[in-house]
């Protein structure tokens, strides 16, 4: 087992997310347990404890890092083209992440909070940033409109994709392919953004 003075509270704290997010991607949200963790890292339990508050510290930190990296799928999306086929390609890149990373995404919804908890400021702000980056493809489209109307069609648009997501990626992708499901999210997209224009 290794010795604390072998690595910086940084250090462990990095091995740590490396090993939660390993755990998680292999096994799923389920299999997440402080005692694999510590196993993993060569470390006590109390040593995890030690660069994390308590179990649900870890995991929204873990969800946090999911975000970014979704977001940075997102920002990958050439801007170069006219919204609405940033916002038909900002789908597409949701979905190839939500496949490629099913478990870790999937934890970001199978996860609830307790009872008495509520959400960080600053996942709350992970999560904003998503929305007002497509927000603002939808004042694009159409300026006059409100902010209320561009922000209550980011979260439809977005739900229905991630409708989609989770219907289709949590199911066979032997019986349904992920190009059909590609062409769905197109589908949806196409139609919601058409549907939305003509009904300002």
């Amino acid at each position: 087992m290794a010795r604390r003075s072998q690595h910086s509270q940084e250090q462990i704290k990095d091995m740590v997310f490396k090993a939660a997010e390993t755990i998680v991607a292999e096994d799923g949200f389920a299999a997440l347990k402080v005692r694999e963790i510590a196993m993993e890292i060569g470390y006590t339990v109390g040593s995890v404890y030690m660069v994390f508050e308590n179990m649900a510290d870890l995991i929204m930190q873990l969800k946090g890092r999911t975000l970014d990296e979704i977001n940075q799928q997102l920002l990958q999306v050439s801007t170069q083209q006219p919204p609405e086929q940033q916002l038909i390609e900002l789908s597409k890149a949701y979905l190839f992440f939500a496949q490629k990373n099913f478990n870790r995404w999937s934890m970001i919804f199978e996860h609830r909070l307790g009872t008495n908890e509520v959400v960080p400021a600053w996942y709350q702000e992970k999560v904003d940033s998503i929305f007002q980056h497509i927000e603002a493809l939808f004042k694009q489209l159409a300026p006059l409109a409100t902010a209320q109307q561009h922000k209550n069609a980011a979260h439809a648009l977005w739900c229905g994709v991630h409708g989609v997501c989770i219907l289709s990626l949590s199911g066979s992708l032997d019986v349904v392919g992920i190009k059909e499901v590609e062409s769905s999210v197109i589908l949806l997209a196409q139609s919601f953004i058409t549907g939305w224009q003509q009904n300002l």
